[in-house]
């Protein structure tokens, strides 16, 4: 008995120190890792490939929160197919679809505080997989430093990620002239972008088939684009925090090589933008936009708009920006 119980007593600090900490991964598809939360948090499921630990008061209130959302859809809904005459009944919803308050679930809108500093010489380049434990990373005193909106490359970021390389709990520090470059299908797992230089991410996947994802974390200050689709195939964006920006995504329309390109976004919280996606509808992109809330800016027209995609040295012409049935594609988008 006394054996036990100094195995016991040997043991329990490793498994406190086991705990994943606040805003870090506990669970998700191919996830090996510790899944108890520290004191204070709980592990919530944003989908099949990531779940995050949040602190239990935000989980609660995210779930409150879901249930008001759902109730008043549901009353609305009951008004309107009460209504006899048909063309109020028709104004009666286009009115409330535009003022529907959308409540995205386990969104952090505050940056986390980091677990340390790096600044790297030169770009990082990762294949695999790298957990960057919150710390800070930006490219201060080397050439990769912030360089405002002038045109900036692959060797100015702070990461490059190979094919179906995976990059989680990082925090792209303000000085940085680019902050991810994928050259094939990535995934970027909470990661935070500080301030936003020229583009957080770009994705150069050439299959039509390539997927990105870009699940959880959120970003601030990007003048122009957050994520910028040079490739082909999907970028998917979920439980992601968008603040103070040009665009959330934009498929390049001047690119050397025209591809036809998608975007999901799913569970996400536009906050002082001017607009959410953009796409090339000659080239036969498209936007899927869900559960998801504009604080105003952008307006629900502006969180999809479209494009005649051309050709290097020319800029897209902006043809139209709202949802439609065939290239920006609404559900349950709405108000904060």
């Amino acid at each position: 008995m006394s054996r036990t119980l100094a195995a016991l007593a040997i043991l329990a600090p490793l498994l406190v120190k086991a705990a994943v900490p606040l805003y870090g991964q506990c669970g998700g598809s191919g996830y090996t890792g510790e899944t108890t939360c520290v004191s204070g948090a709980t592990c919530v499921y944003s989908n099949e490939w990531y779940s995050q630990c949040l602190a239990s008061s935000s989980s609660v209130k995210a779930t409150s929160s879901t249930k008001t959302s759902s109730s008043t859809k549901s009353t609305s809904t009951t008004k309107s197919s009460s209504t006899k005459t048909s063309s109020s009944s028709t104004k009666t919803s286009s009115t409330k679809s535009a003022t529907a308050v959308v409540t995205p679930t386990a969104i952090t809108s505050t940056l986390p505080a980091s677990s340390g500093y790096v600044a790297l010489p030169t770009a990082s380049v990762i294949s695999g997989s790298f957990d960057g434990g919150m710390k800070r990373f930006d490219r201060a005193g080397s050439s990769g430093a912030c360089q405002g909106q002038s045109e900036t490359g692959e060797a100015d970021a702070v990461f490059i990620l190979e094919s179906g390389a995976t990059i989680s709990n990082v925090i792209i520090g303000a000085d940085q002239a680019e902050g991810i470059h994928c050259r094939g299908p990535c995934k970027l797992v909470n990661i935070w972008w500080q301030d936003v230089c020229e583009d957080a991410a770009t994705f150069k996947q050439t299959g039509s088939g390539d997927v990105s994802y870009i699940i959880g974390g959120g970003a601030f200050h990007a003048q122009d684009k957050i994520f910028q689709h040079n490739g082909a195939g999907t970028v998917s964006i979920s439980n992601f925090y968008a603040s103070d920006f040009g665009k959330l995504y934009r498929a390049c329309g001047n690119c050397d090589k025209s591809y036809e390109r998608h975007v999901i976004v799913n569970n996400a919280k536009l906050d002082s933008g001017s607009a959410g996606v953009g796409i090339n509808i000659n080239f036969g992109d498209t936007a899927k936009i869900s559960n998801v809330c504009t604080t105003g800016k952008p307006t629900l027209a502006n969180i999809c708009c479209k494009y005649q995609g051309t050709t290097p040295g020319n800029e897209p012409t902006k043809l139209s920006c709202g949802s439609d049935s065939t290239s920006c594609i609404y559900s349950n988008v709405g108000s904060c």
